[in-house]
């Protein structure tokens, strides 16, 4: 006589249950859930910590399982599970490394953190002012430079802080470098299942892209309105996942930052494979057995790596071949290069650079030496950094951006950086030096011992809601900013970040056309 009343008592709490706002079993599912320091992710519950800004800081969540022992050079595994609540308050290691010290136009707010660094390396931190987990902000996910054998997420200047007071969900996530990212061998590919190896690096970049995926509405983001962001190697990374068919559907806009892949010739996994067992006999090691065995620190210090390459897996051609072939993933594109980074090696002088010039190009020399002209010395250096800067990134970015414009279906915006950055000392000398913008781009100043002027602050609050406004709806523009136009074959115009804000046609379109139609057409 009982069990009517019970079963009605019963039918109502699962009905209270099911529609009671803000109610579930599960953190990462409940949108309007509110949110706390502590956080459902895969694996278990994270804690972060809160600034008097209101901003929460969640640094060092693993994405995936410690790649050491048997995991050394394999693809990404699943992350390993923990019990209770996990805190997530400082960074985690950065990967496998030399020691960072200051170097050319480099201070030490530009680098890594001395320690920890480890094999054990792959975590990534979420920077959120959502209050609640269902407000669907714009997400930033920052993948940093180095040559792809240096780099870390703890870098002073890429904090996510500031960007996340202006709206974003910003993610920055660690990935392998040097030997232990960018290694290739016939016993790798063999053991893989996909006949490739090399390119781990990158793998961990989209295993960290699916964790976002998987994760972010958790913190506020928006799974669906993600923005990939890098500088140098990591815009070539960001140019890579781009054209890479295991990034598709992961993000939906790019700012590439100073790098590209798109006149580069990259190795095939055939050439990659044999630089890896020369590297494996340079080492003493016979199997793969052995090189997993060897102690990461000696392998830092004898090994050398190589750098991402054609592995049919997750790169099946060239970047831009896969660009023409119409098979990149199709996102709103932000990119560009700074004024003064050229990376010259040792600097000739006028009469070596003339005959340098005249054996590389021959009856087109004379045509070359117009746009990089040496008729003394002074002159020579100039044209010198200024040929570096082009080749090895204006090139690449304008190259992206021209095949994007000529395709039509996205937008495109374009950036010269030229703000002589503030210093003193031999710091001096650099201009507007190669990642002098990622602190104005990310409104992170207060991490940099510069003399710094009211107008490098003015830029640095436009710049940083230029890319906030692009990561929001893939248009950098918004109330109170400088007009910026959309980059388009015809007008060719780019914004010019200074301490004036210029929107003009490229300065330098002929001599960058030049460069394409010798380096790459012949």
């Amino acid at each position: 006589m009982y069990l009517l009343p019970k079963l009605y008592t019963c039918l109502l709490l699962i009905i209270f249950k099911a529609f009671l706002p803000g109610y579930s079993q599960d953190k990462t599912q409940n949108t309007s859930k509110t949110l706390t320091n502590e956080v459902k992710v895969t694996g278990g519950i994270i804690s972060g910590s809160q600034a008097s800004t209101g901003i929460r800081a969640y640094k060092g969540i693993p994405f995936a399982a410690p790649p050491v022992g048997e995991l050394r050079w394999q693809a990404p595994q699943p992350v390993k599970p923990w019990s209770g609540v996990r805190s997530c308050t400082v960074f985690g290691p950065s990967p496998m490394q030399r020691e960072p010290a200051p170097f050319s136009m480099w201070s030490a707010e530009f680098l890594i953190q001395k320690e920890p660094i480890s094999e054990d390396c792959l975590y990534l931190n979420v920077w959120t002012g959502a209050k609640t987990a269902g407000e669907k902000r714009p997400v930033i996910v920052w993948i940093y430079g180095g040559g792809f054998n240096s780099g870390g997420t703890n870098v002073p200047i890429y904090d996510g802080e500031a960007m996340a007071r202006k709206g974003v969900v910003f993610v920055s996530v660690n990935y392998r470098v040097g030997i232990f990212g960018f290694f290739a061998h016939p016993e790798l590919t063999k053991e893989s299942g996909r006949n490739a190896s090399g390119n781990y690096g990158l793998l961990d970049q989209v295993a960290g892209l699916r964790w976002v995926q998987q994760n972010i509405s958790a913190f506020g983001g928006d799974p669906q309105n993600v923005t990939i962001s890098g500088q140098s190697a990591g815009s070539m990374s960001v140019n890579l996942l781009v054209a890479s068919p295991l990034a598709k559907n992961l993000f939906t806009k790019a700012i590439a930052q100073s790098g590209a892949s798109f006149t580069r010739k990259s190795l095939s996994l055939a050439q990659a494979e044999q630089e890896g067992l020369k590297m494996a006999e340079k080492l003493n090691a016979s199997t793969l057995a052995q090189l997993r065995k060897m102690p990461a620190n000696e392998l830092q210090q004898k090994g050398q790596g190589s750098r991402p390459i054609v592995d049919g897996y997750f790169l099946p051609d060239d970047v831009a071949a896969i660009f023409a072939a119409g098979k990149a993933n199709k996102v709103a594109l932000l990119t560009g290069w700074n004024e003064n980074e050229g990376l010259s090696g040792q600097i000739k002088s006028a009469a070596e650079f003339r005959q340098q010039v005249e054996a590389e190009y021959g009856t087109a020399a004379k045509t070359f030496l117009q746009y990089y002209p040496a008729t003394n010395d002074k002159e020579a250096e100039f044209s010198q950094q200024n040929l570096s800067r082009d080749l090895t990134f204006g090139l690449q970015n304008y190259t992206w951006a021209n095949v994007q414009a000529q395709q039509g279906k996205l937008p495109v915006y374009v950036y010269r950086f030229a703000r002589i950055v503030p210093a003193t000392g031999e710091y001096k000398k650099y201009g507007a030096f190669h990642t002098g913008e990622v602190p104005y781009a990310y409104n992170n100043l207060k991490f940099v011992d510069r003399p710094w002027e009211p107008a490098d602050h003015q830029l640095a609050n436009i710049m940083s809601s230029y890319w906030v406004n692009f990561a929001t709806k893939g248009n950098p523009n918004g109330p109170g900013l400088p007009e910026w136009p959309s980059y388009t074959l015809t007008g060719k115009k780019i914004m010019v970040l200074d301490t004036k804000l210029q929107a003009k046609p490229i300065p330098d379109k002929a001599a960058l056309d030049f460069l394409y139609k010798a380096t790459v057409k012949n």
